[in-house]
């Protein structure tokens, strides 16, 4: 790790306060109620480190993801999102999925000249890339950085289709080319909303745009011409899948057509982060939520299986996912991915100029 920034400044607010040993690790220690005094301390600094792979498109094999390719400017995120299905990735650099993911940042500086060098090649097909996918593209740093908006420049150049997810109303600050890209149906934005009680959003997703801000978010996307989705994610049983139909008639107000929902998972480390937080800022529903979940999970707190892990299973699965479906079916909404285009691409290659 190469310290490419001055650290952050000191900052409150974190989803996690603790840092659970990697999976990865031979030797855990643990001490006695170390989150809830660890709430106590100094506020902990960002930091942020280049990192320099050498492709940027992840590609994914998963069969229930819609989209082969995926781009992430960043990894860790500072949104601090405490159920975030992201976080065990940090432990394979020897990190924590806790406070080091939100604080530990890890920034693809060439991101833009590796997408342009990925769109270049001959063997590259036109199709949808997800901007998004692991980690939020429009985590406070972008504000400074503008990576994700020179990845839409790339985009934008070679006209190949993204189709975008985020919980950030920075997205709006790159309308311009978001318009430009809507020209040539080349573009989606998707706003996850969790919760519309603010408290709730601010101990649980502490970085993020609030929820009143995400739906303007959505109301100006919408005005601008932006196809634009709804995103009720991460469904929480036990603490706001009760949310679902005020989410989406909020949504509808704001005039958003298109809306989808995935449940929540808690792969690895993330099952004892989210318990952790729900006996530090919501104890009284510590219980009932991790039986919730269990009951959407066949008696498990996590469910890595293909075909289940996004909707679960289960008679309770089930009722949240008939209350969306319902809830869609009043409101008008649809519920099928955009259809971007794909033979607008033009592949540019240095000294040639454009080939169709």
């Amino acid at each position: 790790m190469n310290p490419s920034l001055e650290k952050g400044p000191a900052t409150r607010g974190r989803g996690s306060h603790w840092n659970p040993s990697s999976r990865f690790e031979k030797l855990d220690l643990e001490f006695e109620d170390e989150y809830l005094a660890s709430t106590t301390t100094a506020p902990v600094q960002t930091e942020y480190f280049v990192d320099n792979p050498r492709q940027i498109l992840a590609r994914n094999d998963s069969p229930d993801v819609p989209f082969e390719f995926s781009l992430n400017p960043y990894r860790g995120c500072e949104h601090g999102c405490i159920y975030c299905y992201a976080r065990p990735t940090h432990e394979y650099f020897g990190l924590s999925a806790g406070l080091d993911f939100e604080t530990k940042i890890f920034v693809k500086k060439d991101a833009p000249e590796l997408l342009a060098k990925a769109f270049s090649s001959r063997k590259w097909r036109p199709q949808v890339v997800a901007l998004s996918g692991n980690t939020d593209p429009y985590q406070p740093v972008e504000r400074e950085l503008l990576l994700t908006r020179r990845c839409l420049e790339v985009f934008l150049q070679y006209r190949n289709p993204v189709g975008i997810i985020t919980k950030n109303a920075l997205l709006l600050r790159d309308l311009d080319i978001l318009r430009e890209l809507a020209k040539y149906n080349l573009v989606a934005a998707a706003i996850s909303l969790t919760t519309l009680d603010h408290d709730l959003c601010r101990k649980m997703e502490p970085r993020t745009s609030s929820p009143q801000r995400r739906l303007d978010a959505l109301s100006r996307l919408v005005a601008a011409g932006i196809p634009t989705t709804v995103f009720v994610a991460p469904v929480i049983p036990g603490l706001t899948d009760h949310e679902m139909p005020a989410i989406l008639e909020a949504a509808a107000k704001w005039g958003v057509s298109r809306a989808t929902t995935i449940l929540l998972r808690l792969p690895h480390s993330v099952k004892e982060l989210l318990q952790k937080w729900l006996r530090a800022n919501r104890p009284e529903r510590e219980m009932r939520v991790m039986n919730s979940v269990r009951d959407t999970r066949a008696g498990e707190l996590s469910d890595p299986c293909f075909g289940t892990r996004m909707s679960g299973v289960g008679v309770r699965a089930e009722a949240i996912q008939r209350m969306f479906d319902l809830s869609c079916k009043r409101l008008g909404f649809e519920k099928e991915a955009v259809a971007l285009e794909t033979n607008r691409f033009r592949r540019i290659v240095a000294g040639q100029g454009e080939l169709f």
